[in-house]
């Protein structure tokens, strides 16, 4: 087989496009997996960072959709321990927006529509008016468990499962082209980092390019589209922590809205989401102020704690491409995803639309399982066993064992590096003795031998890469530091470009 010929070719790198990559290659095929920007750079690395069933999906009668997320709630915390951690959730009681019983029915459908092996039930419980942190007249609530996940990293995860098993992966490497030629799909590319245009053939093709699913029919298959699609703009805001309970809430609005508000990186808190109808590029959407003040609204009418405009540290938005249906609102459309099969009799064109975080494994194998009587050979999806890149390991048990091998790290920092790399923290800390052993540092937390680490192994390419999806260090660094980066980047990429030319 040429080096350029697949069974598969995905476009698209975001969790759904790298989760059908990870499921293919586990049972054998050859897969190409092409990202125009960076992987999960998008909407999959601008969620609310949440493993969860979708409590408020039950007022939409979506019980299919909830018990699939549920059930992989608890795959997906086997296959990425180091990823995704339990996390309690208290929902304060707020009678004139949804009565008592209605919540105890959703609480007790959410405990049992799936078998719960690592999470515990849903309680009621009684607010301290005095220490806590809610307003004095909010004296009831909820609580209940779900799962908190690093996405990005998660998307980079199932990258590294692609590569590892013989698989091609290219970040800043769009599609421009692909159309059936002979026996053959073939897929003309352009690789942005060697500004080099190049071609793949490949027996199916997949489209889960997210927002851009439509465009990619339009633009590179001269296609028509076989669904429509609405875009749905969700926003955050990163503050200082407003609480030190190691709780997350979830605040319901008048507008019969839910907003979370989460614990994040252990000093901030993050708050979100919101839901507005999007039109546009979806790589140039922001943040508006009417989000954030309607963000800060939803936590001054619950917490003591209130916010103001210039608590805002950070804020980030992603375009959700849901299923279009007749929905009025934008949080009452379907969460759920499609999977669209144009059965050429010999070359397959298999398309996305829609989805969710939590249920991507799932929408993964469905999809390769459309595929598999397409090849010679395609075994069962693996993936609900197989452990991700860095999942083979307890990182609650991992970070103090760094902490002790590694003493010039603080706790603080052992416990980054054992939820973000898991098993392969080692891979870059090396035989470290001291903090100079792992070269130049951009502020006190990001060495050069991670960066390192993360452009050889993780494809890393621009500061932002690391800065806001494979760190989360930005919070912390400061301007001059990330020019630093900036500029070590750069020369570390002219000094790769002059060894190969010489």
């Amino acid at each position: 087989m040429h080096d350029h010929e697949y069974d598969l070719i995905v476009i698209g790198g975001g969790i759904n496009g790298a989760g059908i990559a990870s499921d293919a290659a586990l049972r054998g095929l050859r897969v190409a997996l092409l990202e125009a920007k960076d992987f999960g750079g998008a909407t999959s690395s601008a969620s609310s960072k949440l493993i969860h069933g979708g409590l408020r999906y039950l007022e939409q009668y979506e019980f299919r959709l909830v018990r699939e997320a549920l059930a992989e709630r608890e795959i997906l915390m086997a296959k990425a321990p180091h990823l995704i951690t339990p996390m309690r959730f208290r929902l304060p009681h707020r009678p004139q927006l949804r009565p008592a019983w209605m919540i105890r029915i959703g609480l007790f459908l959410y405990d049992h529509l799936a078998k719960r092996q690592q999470l515990s039930r849903s309680r009621a419980i009684r607010f301290d008016r005095h220490d806590g942190p809610l307003l004095h007249e909010i004296r009831r609530g909820f609580e209940y468990a779900d799962g908190w996940v690093d996405d990005a990293r998660l998307v980079l995860a199932n990258v590294q499962s692609v590569a590892e098993r013989g698989g091609s992966v290219w970040n800043y490497c769009r599609c421009q082209s692909a159309f059936r030629q002979g026996t053959y799909w073939q897929v003309e590319a352009f690789d942005e980092r060697r500004e080099l245009g190049f071609e793949l053939r490949a027996k199916a093709l997949v489209n889960a390019a997210g927002p851009w699913v439509n465009q990619v029919f339009d633009e590179q298959l001269k296609q028509r589209s076989p669904r429509a699609i609405r875009l749905i703009q969700g926003s955050h805001i990163v503050v200082p922590r407003i609480h030190r309970e190691p709780y997350a809430y979830i605040l319901q609005n008048d507008d019969q809205r839910i907003v979370f508000v989460i614990p994040y990186q252990q000093k901030y808190s993050l708050v979100g989401t919101t839901d507005v109808e999007f039109q546009g590029d979806p790589r140039h959407v922001h943040v508006s102020d009417q989000e954030v003040n309607y963000l800060i609204g939803v936590v001054n009418a619950h917490f003591k704690h209130n916010l103001r405009l210039d608590d805002v540290l950070w804020s980030y938005s992603g375009v959700r491409p849901l299923c279009a249906d007749e929905s009025g609102v934008p949080q009452a459309i379907t969460r759920d995803y499609t999977i669209e099969l144009d059965e050429d009799p010999k070359l397959p064109l298999l398309s996305v639309f829609g989805g969710k975080l939590t249920t991507y494994r799932k929408l993964a194998e469905t999809a390769v399982d459309r595929l598999a009587p397409y090849f010679e050979s395609c075994p069962a999806s693996r993936s609900r066993t197989d452990v991700l890149p860095g999942g083979d390991c307890d990182p609650d048990t991992l970070s103090p064992l760094l902490h002790q091998d590694y003493p010039f790290l603080t706790s603080a920092q052992a416990s980054r590096i054992a939820h973000a790399y898991g098993s392969r923290a080692r891979l870059w800390l090396r035989q470290a003795k001291q903090r100079s052993d792992l070269g130049q540092w951009f502020g006190d937390d990001l060495s050069q031998a991670e960066i390192d680490y993360l452009v050889t192994n993780e494809w890393a390419y621009q500061s932002e890469d690391i800065l806001w999806r494979r760190t989360k260090l930005g919070l912390v660094m400061s301007e001059s530091q990330q020019l630093a980066l900036n500029a070590y980047l750069s020369q570390s990429q002219l000094n790769a470009y002059q060894n190969k030319t010489a």
